[in-house]
């Protein structure tokens, strides 16, 4: 066993001594050491009660002839960070996870983890650290929350909430109205209810075989949601407990090429979170794994999008999908239309994809649509190049609603707060496209995600008329024509940084296209005396970030090599 390290032999008394502090005694030193990596927080809600469920766990592992090792990670609520200036530090908190996971476990020596994450960027962050750590793992989530209802029975969610903030601004609904979105769009604790971001990355553990059936939609504090924690940690002893086991199942064998082929399809067949680019990318990296951004197209191009979720359909939530069958029923579906969808791959429950996915059938053809009746034939998400991003931009094209073309003038805001003021100043009109730079990886710095703006437009009314893009993030409840993780960005001198108010910008998304109206005279003209901004911070650790990250084509990820 890899803890053997810092366990046996009479070098290691001391170290024994001081694992007798915390309770272990000599029968435990013949058992595996299992890190139960949890991101217990209790500011945010798909995480203020992953206490009590690490509790539950580590007797699980305890009953299972193994010795658990609770440790935390940090977490940031995007939703109470979003629109000031909180956001700079969540894209970035998913490096101080991979590295808390990485430091943890490589310093004690633990033999195998099961992780507990739920929300956004804290998913990849602990993927990404069990990668560097690379023992057996595995993850499994708080799970969803419950959909809301108003006081007239309409189904409500946190995307909700952020829109009727435009509505009530535009004078589409009173404050009443408004008081009653607030106290019903989160009623309970979880992941918030729709296809964002975290639900997104909680689904897509499974197509990459890492997290056991159901955890991607299984509702959150439920007793179906605890059978899969026990599960969990009966199957993480199963497999310490065994030298062949343990080998066969070191993380980067189940997180392999075909793996983050199957994340990025299944994320395609149910319009996922433009977030999961960004993330999926960087898991990647970690796995050693070549995959670059324009292959997503491909993959897209061979899959169907069948399952549409709020915010993309505001009626349809996770535990709907659930009910219809799950993610191993829209897995299912998908491998109908062709063998090269999905690929088969180990799993961490031990059958393989295939298998594990065969007797799934769709429960409710109205959540989860057949193969021959898809929202639309091609995948929910679409990478776009052009002269505004020659290294690429992402859009998730199952939030649109109608034609997907767009064409119009460019005004122009140097910051999402400067976008904000200009939108409630009435300064965007049908046939805009509002321009938000300097908020990539390393102008914002820190990527900051656009819900309050696109969720201003849109209950505005606007949404339809206008279009976004920016070199920023979208949360995963953000919908319509906004196009972001524009690359390269305006802080390293990319066309987005070069453009005026009043250029024209073409979009077209079934064409993979996202260009600016400009000669490369005059694109040449503007960059001789350009100077991109360079904003003036006041934290250390976003100074630290600032110089090691790359942009968003790549994932974000930090530069190590120098």
């Amino acid at each position: 066993m890899r803890s053997d390290e810092v366990k046996k032999g009479y070098q290691r008394t001391p170290h024994r001594a001081l694992f007798r502090a915390t309770g272990v005694n000599d029968n435990d030193f013949d058992k595996p050491f299992i890190g139960v990596a949890n991101s217990f927080i209790e500011i945010i809600p798909g995480h203020f009660f992953l206490n009590k469920v690490a509790e539950i766990i580590k007797e699980e592992i305890k009953a299972n002839g193994c010795i658990p090792f609770e440790f935390n990670t940090i977490g940031i609520d995007d939703g109470i960070a979003m629109g000031h200036d909180g956001m700079l530090y969540s894209l970035p908190s998913r490096e101080l996870i991979a590295n808390s996971i990485e430091s943890v476990m490589n310093a004690h020596k633990l033999d195998a983890m099961i992780a507990i994450p739920n929300c956004d960027k804290i998913v990849p962050g602990m993927i990404m650290g069990a990668l560097r750590v690379d023992v057996p793992t595995i993850f499994v989530s708080g799970g969803p929350m419950r959909k809301g209802y108003t006081k007239d029975g309409t189904a409500i969610d946190l995307s909700t909430a952020f829109e009727a903030v435009g509505k009530h601004e535009a004078g589409l609904i009173g404050d009443e109205e408004l008081k009653d979105i607030e106290c019903n769009a989160c009623p309970s604790g979880g992941s918030c209810s729709g296809m964002f971001t975290a639900n997104s990355m909680n689904t897509l553990m499974e197509a990459m075989g890492i997290a056991l059936s159901g955890n991607g939609t299984i509702l959150a504090l439920t007793p179906e949601r605890e059978n899969l924690y026990r599960e969990s940690a009966r199957r993480i002893c199963e497999i310490a407990k065994d030298d062949q086991l343990s080998k066969q199942f070191k993380l980067k064998n189940i997180i392999n090429a075909n793996a983050i082929q199957n994340a990025f399809a299944l994320d395609m067949a149910m319009g996922g979170s433009t977030n999961t680019v960004l993330h999926m990318l960087a898991v990647a990296h970690e796995a050693d794994i070549d995959f670059q951004l324009r292959d997503i197209n491909s993959i897209s191009d061979q899959v169907a999008h069948i399952a549409k979720i709020s915010p993309s359909l505001s009626t349809v939530h996770m535990e709907d999908v659930h009910r219809a069958g799950g993610v191993n029923a829209v897995m299912n579906e998908m491998t109908k239309r062709s063998n090269h969808v999905l690929l088969d791959n180990m799993t961490v429950g031990g059958e393989m994809l295939f298998k594990k996915i065969a007797n799934a059938a769709i429960k409710d053809a109205t959540i989860i649509h057949t193969i021959n009746n898809p929202y639309s034939p091609v995948g929910g998400l679409a990478i776009l190049f052009g002269n505004l991003a020659e290294q690429g931009a992402v859009v998730k094209s199952a939030g649109i609603t109608g034609e997907k073309k767009f064409s119009g003038t460019a005004v122009c805001y140097d910051s999402q707060e400067e976008a904000i003021v200009g939108i409630l100043a009435g300064e965007i009109k049908a046939g805009d496209v509002v321009v938000i730079r300097y908020e990539g990886p390393k102008g914002g710095p820190g990527m900051q995600e656009m819900l309050t703006p696109t969720s201003l437009i849109m209950g505005m009314g606007l949404g339809s008329s206008v279009a976004l893009v920016t070199d920023g993030r979208f949360s995963g409840a953000t919908r319509g024509i906004a196009i972001g993780h524009v690359s390269p960005e305006a802080a390293e001198g990319g066309l987005i940084g070069l453009l005026k108010n009043g250029d024209h910008i073409v979009i077209d998304i079934d064409k993979h296209i996202l260009s600016a109206d400009i000669s490369q005279e005059e694109i040449q003209l503007r960059g001789k005396n350009f100077t991109p901004i360079r904003k003036k911070l006041n934290s250390k650790w976003l100074s630290q970030y600032r110089q090691l990250v790359s942009n968003a084509s790549s994932g974000a990820i930090l530069n190590c090599d120098f």
